[in-house]
């Protein structure tokens, strides 16, 4: 079992990108039922340029670490048109909060929402949405986030690939 009191709670930096990918994948990979060899080789593959591009620009990550990272949490921070749902124009999105088996329920996750809380504050967001896993709900739940309520129906349109 990991040793929490090591752990070093940081934002990610460029050196960690091979870590993040890493750790994206194993976080798809357990949530997702199955996921085809063909997408799994593409998306490695795109994802160490996307964090080139926009790690702590509009794509932050918040790791712990011990020796290698062994938690995440992702912030995409995206900019709209205000509007008074979301004040600032500025919203994030909190995805891929995913801990090693061998450190899980230690409060790791805690600890990094919490990060991620504290500097959406600062970046002046007027909200964090996020998908809750039968997991993680309860874990979000009590540190404030509510089930999303809105007068419009969410739909989306997939191009086929």
């Amino acid at each position: 079992m990991g040793e929490v009191k090591t752990l070093i709670y940081r934002k990610a930096i460029p050196d960690d990108i091979n870590d993040l990918v890493e750790m994206r994948m194993a976080y798809l990979l357990e949530d997702q039922e199955y996921i085809k060899e063909t997408d799994r080789i593409r998306m490695e593959k795109s994802l160490p340029a996307y964090y080139e591009r926009h790690l702590n620009q509009d794509f932050f990550a918040y790791v712990a670490v011990n020796n290698k990272i062994v938690g995440t949490v992702f912030l995409v921070v995206e900019e709209r048109p205000a509007n008074p749902h979301f004040i600032t124009g500025k919203i994030g999105v909190l995805m891929n909060v995913y801990t090693r088996n061998e450190y899980r329920r230690q409060g790791i996750a805690r600890k990094l929402v919490s990060m991620v809380i504290d500097e959406s504050k600062v970046m002046n967001l007027s909200k964090i949405e996020l998908m809750a896993t039968e997991d993680g709900y309860e874990l979000y739940k009590t540190l404030g986030f509510k089930i999303k309520e809105s007068e419009y129906v969410p739909m989306v349109y997939k191009f086929q690939r």
